[in-house]
């Protein structure tokens, strides 16, 4: 269940305020980017266009855009509130809501993501594929805005995370760094993954073509999949193979998160 929106802007208000008063230093950034901004969306719009803009593209502009995305398509919000609880519930290492809000990469090239993907439905590719390039530079993780993302979804640490134009990926979702979802390099068109809910992909992993990975299953690190992947599966290896059936029904929930199998 979705918190409320409120609930998580509230919390990570807290959690900035607390942080301020203990550690001086960060004082003047924890005001700048979380607690001089009214709402949620405003200080994450922010936050990302501070570390995407440039001279050319000024971060003042990249905020504009973000919070007109965020505005136009609220639904977009709620995905990202779930992301949130999704990095808190799963990985051992998060402290609060505003962990991941202000420091995670994973996080935000995903929620960057988001909104590049907002402008490649509305008609205005040349955008989206600017803030793909840019969110590549800043984050080293290149997500094509033509892919379909759920929510509740985790990229844990997320370097070198590449996925391709026509993968979807569905709800409650994990990975690990240096994950592929992409081609072949042999056809065109519908020619990457699609990955179902509750799927954990460990670190390193290749998971290539227009293949399907069933809900529930998990690909051990470094594995190459060129082929499906049955739901509730363990699979791992090069080339990947059946190896075992997750003891959970949705490896991606786990809270340990386990990079091998």
């Amino acid at each position: 269940m979705t918190e409320h929106r409120d609930d998580v802007w509230s919390r990570i208000r807290t959690e900035a305020r607390a942080d301020a008063q203990n550690e001086p230093a960060l004082a003047s950034f924890l005001h700048t980017s979380v607690l001089s901004h009214p709402e949620f969306e405003d200080s994450l719009s922010f936050i990302l266009a501070s570390k995407l803009g440039t001279e050319t593209v000024t971060s003042l502009s990249l905020q504009t855009l973000m919070k007109e995305a965020f505005d136009e398509e609220p639904e977009i919000g709620t995905a990202i509130r779930e992301d949130l609880r999704a990095v808190l519930s799963r990985d051992p290492a998060t402290r609060g809501y505003s962990v991941p809000f202000l420091y995670f990469k994973g996080f935000h090239a995903l929620q960057a993501y988001r909104v590049a993907h907002h402008y490649w439905l509305n008609g205005r590719q040349a955008l989206a594929l600017y803030l793909q390039s840019r969110i590549s530079e800043a984050f080293a993780v290149d997500i094509h805005p033509g892919a379909r993302i759920g929510k509740g979804i985790m990229f844990d640490h997320a370097t070198s995370v590449v996925i391709g134009e026509t993968a979807v990926v569905g709800d409650d979702f994990s990975m690990l760094h240096e994950v592929t979802l992409g081609g072949t390099g042999k056809i065109g068109g519908d020619r990457h993954p699609k990955v179902g809910r509750g799927v954990m992909i460990g670190a390193g992993a290749k998971v290539l073509g227009n293949i399907t990975v069933g809900e529930g299953a998990k690909i051990g690190a470094g594995s190459v999949v060129l082929e499906d992947v049955a739901p509730y599966t363990t699979v791992a290896g090069v080339p990947a193979h059946l190896v075992s059936y997750p003891p959970n029904a949705m490896p991606a929930l786990d809270q340990a998160i386990n990079p091998g199998v």
